[in-house]
C-alpha cells in the first residue's frame, strides 16, 4: 500500500509538471506571436496581406493648392471611379433643395425642413468644387476671411451692406462681425450679454443660436470659450450657414418649423434669438416650449429685436404700437407659464432665465390646452412633430436641487463624471465604463497622430465624429484650435448625445442614410468609429460614403475605424472615389480584428463643361 500510495504522488507530480509546462510553452508561443516577431497564423497573414496593413502609410496629411494654383488633371486609377457631378451641383445640399423644398406647405416653414430626395432621386456621383477653390484661412484669420471662389454668393453683401454682415474685397469676403441687431459689432454686443448672464467664469460654455445669419455671434464668443451651435434655414439669404462653416464657426442648415430640434432635452446653457424672424408669440408658444426643451435648468434665453424695445423702434420696424406691444405681452404670458424668470430689459435686449427644477414653481394651468408632455424618451426627436406641452425636468427633493444635477463650470466639465452618468440615466453606461471610454480614446488618439502628425496642430479646424458615442474623442482632442460636431446616429442602442453636451461639447442626432444638413466642404476631417457595422445591413456603403466626400473639403483627412472585413469593402469604394487610402493596423498590433482606414480625399475642381 505504501508503494502504491508513492507511485501516485509521482504520477501526479508528472502529470502537474506537464500541464504547468504546456501552459507555459503555449503563453510565451502566444507573446512571441502577438509581439510581432512571429509569423502568427497563417489566416491572419493571408488577411493582412490583402488588406495591405501597414503602421506608416504613405499619405500626405498637407495642402497643396491654392488660388493661383490649380491642377486639372485628377490622374488615373486603376478603379474605375465615380463621375463628377454635373456644374449645377457645386453646392447640393440633398435634403434642403430649393426646388424640392417649394413642392411642400409654407404653414410653420415645412417647406425650410429637411425632404430628402427617394431613392431613384439620388445622386451617384461626385459634388465638385467651384473652379478655383482653396484652401480656408487658418484660425483665427477665417473668422473675418473667406476666399470669394470658395462661397461664389455676393447677395448678402448687397442686402445686408448697412448691417455690417459681410463685405466683399476683391478676391475675399470680410466679416467685421455687425449684425441686424449689434452694427457696433458682436463683441460689444457680447460684452452686454456678460453683464447679465456669467459668460466668462465657465458656467455658459454651450449656447444655441437660432436664425444665426453667418453666425458672427458664435465667431466672436469663441473667445469667451463658449460654443454655439448656430442654425439657419438655406433660404433667400442665400449661403448664410456656408460661410459661417467657411469661417470655422460651427453651424447646420436648419429652421425652427414643425418639426422637433434634433438635440437631447437639457442640452444648452444659453439659447439666443437676434430679429431671428422666429414667430415666438404664435402656435400658442410652441417655439418657446421647444427652446425651453433643449434649455438646460438655470439656462438663459436671449430675445433681441422685434418686439423688444418696440416703444423706441417701432417706426423704424414699420409696425404699430399695439402690433408690437401686444405681441411682447403674449411672449411674456408663455414665459411666465414656463416658468422663466425675466431677469433684464435694456438697450432692445431681454434676457429670461429658466427654473432649475419643477418643485422651484410648478408649471402654471391657467391655460387648459397646455400640459406636461408625456414621452417615452425625451431625446426621440428625429423627425418628430413639435407640440403644445411642457418637458417635464427629472424630479428633485429639494427646492434647491438643480433637476438633472449640477454640472462643473468648463473646462472642469469636460472630463468630469457627467450626472447622466452618476444618476445611471443612461443605460449600460458606469462611472468605471465612462473612465475606461476616456482612457481608451485618449490611446486611440495618440496613435492617430503617430500616422497624422497634423491632427491637431490647427490644420484641421471643422471636425466630425459620425458616431461620437460618449464623445471622447472630441474631449481628446479639446482645443481652441478646432472644434468637432458630435453625431450620434438616430439607429445607435442608446442615447448618449446628453452626455456630449454635459461635457460641454456640441452635436446632434442624424441617421447617416441620408444627407446631413450642410453644405458641401464645409468639413477638414471625418471620424468614422464603427459606423460602417452600423449601417452594414441598413443601407448602402455607397450612400454613407458619397455624403462623406460631398461633405469633406478637397484634401481632407478622414479615418475610419471598424472591422477588418467591412474595412476592405469601404477601402474599394473610397478608391473609386478618388479618395487615397491605406489600410492600418490596429495600435494593438496586427492580430486584433479591428483596423483603421485613413484617407485623404485629392484636389480637383469642376471644369467649364461638366466632366
Amino acid at each position: 500500500m505504501a508503494r502504491s500510495s508513492t507511485e501516485s504522488r509521482t504520477r501526479t507530480t508528472v502529470f502537474v509538471v506537464v500541464v504547468f509546462g504546456l501552459c507555459s510553452f503555449f503563453y510565451l508561443l502566444g507573446v512571441w506571436q502577438r509581439s510581432g516577431f512571429g509569423r502568427g497564423d497563417s489566416i491572419a497573414a493571408v488577411v493582412n496581406e490583402q488588406t495591405k496593413c501597414v503602421v506608416l502609410p504613405n499619405l500626405n496629411f498637407e495642402t497643396h493648392h491654392s488660388a493661383s494654383d490649380l491642377p486639372n488633371d485628377t490622374g488615373s486609377t486603376e478603379v474605375k471611379t465615380f463621375e463628377p457631378c454635373d456644374a449645377q451641383y457645386t453646392d447640393y445640399t440633398p435634403c434642403e433643395e430649393q426646388k424640392r423644398a417649394m413642392t411642400f406647405p409654407r404653414d410653420n416653414m415645412i417647406y425650410r425642413e429637411r425632404h430628402c430626395p427617394p431613392e431613384k432621386e439620388k445622386l451617384y456621383c461626385l459634388v465638385p468644387a467651384p473652379k478655383g477653390y482653396a484652401a480656408p484661412f487658418h484660425w483665427p484669420k477665417s473668422r473675418d476671411y473667406v476666399h470669394y471662389a470658395n462661397v461664389p454668393h455676393k447677395s448678402l453683401t448687397v442686402e445686408k451692406a448697412i448691417q455690417n454682415w459681410v463685405h466683399y474685397e476683391g478676391k475675399v469676403f470680410r466679416f467685421p462681425g455687425g449684425g441686424t441687431q449689434f452694427p457696433q459689432g458682436a463683441d460689444k454686443y457680447i460684452d452686454h450679454l456678460a453683464s447679465v448672464i456669467p459668460i466668462a467664469n465657465g458656467k455658459v460654455r454651450t449656447a444655441l443660436d437660432t436664425g444665426c445669419g453667418v453666425a458672427s455671434l458664435g465667431a466672436y464668443l469663441l473667445k469667451k470659450n463658449v460654443l454655439t451651435m448656430s442654425f439657419a434655414p438655406r433660404d433667400n439669404h442665400e449661403a448664410q450657414v456656408q460661410f459661417a462653416l467657411e469661417r470655422g464657426v460651427p453651424a447646420y442648415i436648419g429652421v425652427l418649423g414643425s418639426m422637433k430640434l434634433s438635440f437631447p432635452s437639457r442640452a444648452f446653457d444659453m439659447a439666443h434669438c437676434s430679429r431671428c424672424l422666429i414667430p415666438w408669440s404664435g402656435n400658442d408658444g410652441m417655439y418657446m416650449m421647444e427652446v425651453d426643451r433643449v434649455l438646460r435648468p438655470g439656462g438663459y434665453w436671449v430675445l433681441s429685436g422685434p418686439p423688444i424695445g418696440w416703444k423706441i423702434h417701432y417706426k423704424g420696424w414699420q409696425r404699430t404700437k399695439d402690433d408690437l406691444q401686444n405681441e411682447q405681452r403674449r411672449i411674456e404670458q408663455f414665459a411666465e407659464l414656463l416658468c422663466w424668470n425675466k431677469i433684464s430689459e435694456k438697450d432692445g435686449i431681454a434676457i429670461w432665465r429658466k427654473r432649475v427644477n419643477d418643485k422651484s414653481c410648478p408649471m402654471r394651468q391657467e391655460n387648459p390646452k397646455v400640459g406636461k408632455c408625456e414621452l417615452a424618451y425625451d431625446n426621440d426627436v428625429w423627425y418628430k412633430k413639435m407640440e403644445v406641452c411642457v418637458t417635464p425636468l427629472p424630479e428633485v427633493k429639494t427646492v434647491t436641487e438643480v433637476a438633472g444635477g449640477q454640472l462643473e463650470p468648463f473646462p472642469q466639465r469636460l472630463n468630469a463624471v457627467p450626472p447622466r452618468i452618476t444618476h445611471g440615466f443612461i443605460p449600460g453606461f458606469s462611472v468605471q465604463s465612462y473612465q475606461d471610454d476616456n482612457k481608451l480614446w485618449q490611446k486611440h488618439i495618440n496613435a492617430y497622430k503617430k500616422i497624422n502628425n497634423l491632427l491637431d496642430t490647427g490644420r484641421y479646424r471643422n471636425i466630425m465624429d459620425m458616431n461620437a458615442g460618449l464623445g471622447s474623442f472630441a474631449a481628446a482632442l479639446e482645443s481652441t484650435k478646432l472644434w468637432v460636431m458630435n453625431v450620434v446616429p438616430t439607429i445607435a442602442d442608446t442615447s448618449t448625445l446628453g452626455v456630449i453636451y454635459e461635457r460641454g461639447l456640441i452635436g446632434m442626432y442624424h441617421d447617416w442614410c441620408e444627407g446631413f444638413s450642410t453644405y458641401p466642404r464645409t468639413y477638414d476631417l471625418i471620424h468614422a468609429n464603427a459606423v460602417f457595422s452600423l449601417y452594414e445591413n441598413k443601407c448602402k456603403f455607397e450612400d454613407i460614403l458619397l455624403e462623406m466626400d460631398r461633405i469633406l473639403r478637397p484634401e481632407g483627412a478622414v479615418i475610419i475605424r471598424d472591422k477588418v472585413d467591412v474595412l476592405v469593402k469601404v477601402e474599394k469604394i473610397a478608391n473609386a472615389m478618388r479618395w487615397q487610402t491605406r489600410l492600418a493596423d490596429h495600435e494593438g498590433g496586427p492580430h486584433v480584428p479591428e483596423k483603421i482606414l485613413f484617407a485623404v480625399k485629392q484636389y480637383w475642381v469642376v471644369e467649364s463643361k461638366s466632366s
